[in-house]
């Protein structure tokens, strides 16, 4: 059974892949102001991600073939994580996206109440508060009541875009369940280059579908307008930028998430957000309001003290 790494070692491996993240979340929105579309943005990302892993399968010498019983398990692993994409995107193409990103960051709550629902430990007394804690400085960093504020119209679109960000959270969640305690068998490698391979399959056999018109033609339309390349240079960098990034962060994610404890530690991974509003602050000239930097503070404040916390 491969052994849980030290906790401060597991949480600092985590907050470096929040920023990460945060970091694919800037090099995407400069990627999607200079002419590349969302579908070409997701399939590129995860094609080349599977394609780097693939080499360092081959380079380990990993047999292709996972372990007895493992595969419907990865191919589940994919479905969701293909599933969790497509639900996140088309939220955000609906609701700001500081609200999608809010309910979409329940997803660390979320696994630690699948985890406890599934047999695992149940959360101490000190952990929900520090998760609520958590929460609360995040709706205070994405300035979610100024943005309900500027929501005049709050129809049909608005609360279908809050299911599927919420949608998006719990199949992450189940994801992350699925990949530590599931597929512990197979090596890292092979099960992140799985992963990502069948979610390139699975995106690029709707494209290919929705273009033929058998999605209809509003699909057939929305696909095509979004399978546009970068219209510049700086395009063409942030194209770079968010496939490096997001492969870089998931491939590490998924290979070590079986020794990272992510029932206790997943809180943590709430810095995201976080690390994308500072960067937007810093690179790209957003405004922070006070109660934005009141709100930074206490997310990590609360991924101090988690940190400071001893296992019972």
């Amino acid at each position: 059974m491969t052994s849980p790494l030290p906790r401060r070692t597991a949480l600092a491996i985590i907050l470096v892949l929040g920023v990460l993240f945060g970091a694919n979340h800037i090099a995407a929105r400069v990627a999607f102001d200079h002419g590349t579309g969302l579908v070409t943005a997701v399939l590129m990302r995860s094609g080349i991600t599977a394609l780097a892993l693939l080499g360092v399968v081959l380079w380990q010498r990993v047999p292709l073939r996972p372990p007895p019983g493992q595969g419907r398990w990865l191919l589940g692993l994919a479905v969701l994580i293909a599933l969790q994409s497509l639900c996140l995107y088309s939220a955000v193409a609906r609701i700001p996206v500081a609200l999608a990103l809010l309910a979409f960051n329940a997803y660390p709550v979320l696994y630690a109440l699948v985890s406890w629902a599934l047999g695992g430990p149940r959360p101490t007394l000190r952990a929900a508060a520090l998760m609520g804690l958590i929460f609360g400085g995040l709706v205070l960093a994405l300035d979610v009541p100024g943005r309900l504020q500027q929501i005049t119209d709050t129809g049909a679109a608005f609360w279908l875009g809050v299911a599927l960000a919420l949608s998006a959270s719990v199949l992450f969640a189940l994801a992350m369940w699925v990949t530590d305690h599931r597929v512990k068998a197979v090596v890292g490698a092979l099960r992140s280059f799985s992963t990502m391979s069948l979610v390139t399959l699975m995106l690029g056999a709707a494209c290919a579908v929705a273009l033929s018109g058998g999605l209809g033609g509003g699909a057939q339309g929305y696909v095509g307008t979004a399978l546009h390349w970068p219209a510049d240079t700086t395009g063409w960098a942030g194209l770079a930028g968010l496939t490096l990034l997001y492969g870089a962060a998931f491939s590490t994610l998924f290979v070590l998430m079986p020794r990272l404890d992510m029932a206790r530690n997943a809180p943590a991974a709430n810095i995201e957000p976080v690390a994308a509003i500072v960067m937007g602050w810093l690179l790209l000239g957003q405004t922070l309001s006070g109660l934005q930097i009141v709100g930074a503070l206490l997310v990590i404040a609360g991924i101090v003290l988690l940190a400071l916390t001893r296992r019972n």
